[in-house]
Order: structure tokens, then sequence, then C-alpha cells
């Protein structure tokens, strides 16, 4: 695989993968498999780690991919996880479909993915 530039411009490869990537490096899709495993990994760490409380299966994936997505910065601002924490569920995984929008473009692949991630968020509950 070969980085590519994403919608907004930033050098990106497998499966949206940015940090420190510069265009035109390249992966294996072995390399690929072990690096979007591994951000799986610590973006479901972010997700456990933020509620005290254990989540439904569907909650956890959603919020695991936009974290993964997104980054662990945005999702700790932000007011999906405040709701999460006070125990809205529901709100919490309405408020994906917020999350379309980047560099101040609303983006329909986000539409199509925060729309998936709410079904699968909101199927857990």
């Amino acid at each position: 695989m070969i980085a590519y530039a994403d919608p907004i411009g930033i050098p990106t490869i497998c499966e949206g993968y940015t940090h420190n990537v510069r265009l035109g490096d390249t992966a294996t899709p072995e390399q690929c498999d072990a690096l979007t495993r591994r951000e799986v990994v610590a973006a479901l760490a972010v997700v456990d780690a933020s509620v005290r409380h254990p989540l439904p299966d569907g909650v956890r994936v959603a919020l695991s991919s936009f974290v993964y997505n997104v980054g662990p910065g945005a999702y700790q601002g932000s007011t999906l996880l405040r709701l999460l924490r006070a125990g809205d569920l529901r709100g919490a995984c309405n408020q994906l479909t917020r999350w379309v929008y980047a560099g101040g473009k609303k983006l329909r692949g986000l539409e199509r993915r925060r729309a998936a991630e709410r079904e699968i968020c909101l199927s857990g509950l």
C-alpha cells in the first residue's frame, strides 16, 4: 500500500493511519494488518479507560471505531464522552452523527461512517 492524501490532504496509509506518514511511504499488507490491530487495541483502551462502568459490546465497538478515526484528544473533550459518563448511552450514540466534518468540510464518507457507528452503538443498548 502506498500513502495517499486523505480528503483534507493529510498523508494516510493502510486503514486511515496518519501518524508520521509521508506521501509515498509504503507498507505491506502484513504491516497494515499489524498497524491496524495495534491502533484498534489502543482505541479500545482509551474507551475502556474513559468510563467506570462496563459498556455493552456494540457501544464499545462503535466508540473504539470513532476514537480510531478522530483520535483520543477529540474524544476526551467531547459532549459524547460527557453523556457516556453520565450514563446516557443513547445520547452518546446519537452524538456520533455530529462528527461529519474534516477541515471545515462536511464529508459524505464521514456521514456514512458515523451513521454505521451510530447503528452499531444503538444496537448494543
